[in-house]
């Protein structure tokens, strides 16, 4: 297997990307090619001190940044570390990509270069996000600020194999994002999509609202990538306030800091439950290869779950399996 990474995306590339990889590289042995900057690369390769053979460098000299037009820079900027490794992907000169640049370019590129699944209408940005008792995907999280029922439902069947397949959760509950739970509420857009997700094969477990998505009633939560994006960092600013808000708490004084003393492990753990790095990166679902989107502010230990991510995606057949039941359904 050999999985693409562009080392030059991100805000913390290529120094966290490097050595994530490394980590990633010695602990799983799979082979991992680095695109971007050579010099840069195999500087930090060196300064790193790795001496595994199974890390390589393809060289690309430009780079695509945040401020960039999206649609644009993947057609202008041609020797890019992100387009290079999607080109490289459409090739077949690799199994998976990984990139924590640019999240629209890189929606675009996957859609313009490695193209998408025969059938499906749109790609999704599918990223796990904490609940209270373990995790759900959410579906769409900013790739198609507007979505037809028909989108909707295509992003249920594909969250709901990605659930069942990479997480192991058999017959993943798939819910609808709305404003209640009665049938007649949301727009028409979001009605027309419960009653076509009631005739597929799914668990399908109708509407969930906002509270109840980081409660844990569903493994998989739809909706249009507009309001997916406002769930997804409004979760994120969640999580930074809550620990900040215990930090505060427990270092108030020299009684509060007993007092953390006897909780630490509880409080390691919701550290752990609200860390992103925790979780890898956001499959792009719907690409005919497997694309994986990480946090653009992804430290090693975040690149290091990213390829973790990207080797259990190839290896259970993601794409091969939507593709198969898209087809079907």
């Amino acid at each position: 297997m050999n999985i693409i990474v562009d080392a030059m995306g991100g805000d913390n590339a290529p120094d966290e990307v490097v050595k994530g990889c490394i980590m990633a590289a010695e602990s799983f042995g799979e082979k991992i090619t680095l695109v971007g900057v050579e010099s840069e690369i195999n500087r930090l390769l060196k300064k790193e001190g790795f001496a595994g053979g199974n890390i390589e460098v393809r060289g690309a000299t430009e780079v695509i940044t945040g401020d960039d037009e999206p649609t644009s820079a993947i057609r202008q900027k041609k020797d890019s570390s992100l387009r290079v490794g999607l080109e490289m992907l459409h090739r077949d000169a690799g199994d998976v990509f990984v990139s924590a640049g640019n999240t629209g370019a890189l929606i675009a590129g996957a859609t313009l270069i490695v193209k998408r699944i025969r059938g499906v209408r749109r790609v999704a940005l599918a990223p796990l996000m904490p609940t209270e008792n373990g995790c759900f995907l959410l579906v769409d999280a900013g790739a198609n600020t507007e979505c037809s029922p028909a989108f909707l439902k295509q992003f249920a069947i594909m969250g709901s194999i990605y659930m069942e397949k990479i997480m192991n959760i058999d017959k993943p509950r798939v819910g609808l994002i709305n404003i209640g739970s009665e049938e007649e509420k949301g727009t028409e857009n979001i009605v027309e999509a419960g009653r076509l997700l009631k005739e597929t094969p799914i668990n399908y477990t109708g509407y969930v609202e906002g509270r109840g998505i980081p409660c844990g009633e569903v493994d998989v939560a739809v909706c249009d990538g507009f309001t997916g994006n406002v769930v997804l960092k409004f979760m994120e600013g969640m999580g930074i306030v809550v620990k900040d808000y215990f930090k505060k708490m427990f270092f108030r004084n020299a009684l509060s800091k007993f007092s953390a003393l006897l909780v630490r492990g509880s409080l390691k753990e919701l550290a752990k439950t609200l860390d992103y790095t925790e979780y890898g990166g956001a499959p792009i679902l719907g690409c005919m290869k497997p694309v994986i989107k990480a946090h653009g502010s992804s430290n090693a230990k975040a690149f290091y779950h990213a390829v973790r991510q990207a080797i259990e995606m190839v290896n259970k057949n993601i794409v091969g399996t939507i593709a198969e039941n898209i087809s079907q359904y």
